[in-house]
């Protein structure tokens, strides 16, 4: 989940040059209430600091692979999200990820052997540019508050990022991750809705653990993010049934993946 370097793009991002006081003293950051780049995006990564406050709103899962990241699920089929209208409209009131408000500026490294990370931006984004209306970016050649205010949010992320990571560690260490899967059957049709392709916590396994075991997760912090978890899995089902409602569930049969 960390910041990837230029050279390979995390989700949302077209094109990522650094923000300079020289090329951009002109710059301000044009305020919007939609976000069109979220609109057809089904699993967006989040951070443990999000489990207790996502969890209310739609389903936890983790990445499949080797190294898996946490996910909120925003629809359980590519391209589609129940959240958010086409122009990037909320349709309901809802938890919007970290990463979707970090959108269009990352910390990330100029050179793979940089030391340091750097303030970057997507040009490509729309949502600065060189003067009109919004916050300017530079004031006499200095960063300005609303840019310190940016900096600050996306060093936080970084710092949660790292926190996440130490968390997804854990979860590996004590095999707690299943490979997750989710048959949904609606009447009227012979063959379930079946998803794959993302894990889970095993929920057997959890049940099964020594007290002091349960004692080290709960004193570290880690149960009360497992039970966020798997609490939000029920609500895998209310997205279905948005789906359903929108008509934007494909034909049933084989298993879909959706992570």
């Amino acid at each position: 989940m960390a910041s990837q370097p230029p050279a390979n793009l995390p989700l949302f991002y077209k094109n990522l040059i650094p923000l300079q006081s020289g090329p951009h003293s002109a710059y301000r950051a044009k305020g919007t209430d939609k976000a069109p780049f979220f609109a057809g995006t089904h699993a967006v990564p989040l951070t443990i600091d999000e489990f207790v406050l996502s969890q209310r709103h739609y389903p936890i899962v983790f990445s499949a692979g080797e190294n898996p990241v946490p996910l909120g699920l925003f629809g359980l089929n590519e391209g589609v999200n129940v959240y958010v209208e086409a122009d990037g409209t909320l349709k309901r009131e809802v938890y919007v990820p970290a990463y979707v408000r970090r959108y269009p500026y990352l910390l990330a490294r100029l050179t793979p052997d940089a030391q340091e990370l750097s303030l970057c931006f997507d040009p490509e984004s729309g949502l600065l540019g060189d003067g009109g209306d919004g916050q300017a970016l530079f004031e006499n050649d200095k960063p300005s508050e609303a840019t310190n205010a940016i900096l600050k949010f996306c060093e936080e992320f970084e710092l949660s990022a790292q926190r996440t990571a130490a968390f997804m560690k854990e979860l590996i260490d004590m095999e707690l991750l299943m490979d997750g899967e989710v048959a949904i059957q609606v009447e009227g049709q012979e063959q379930p809705y079946v998803y794959r392709g993302f894990q889970m916590v095993n929920e057997e396994k959890f049940r099964d653990m020594r007290g002091d075991e349960l004692r080290k997760i709960n004193q570290n912090g880690i149960l009360p993010l497992i039970m966020a978890h798997l609490f939000s899995l029920s609500l895998v089902r209310d997205v279905f049934g948005r789906q359903m409602a929108e008509g934007r569930i494909p034909a049933a049969g084989p298993a879909l993946s959706f992570a």
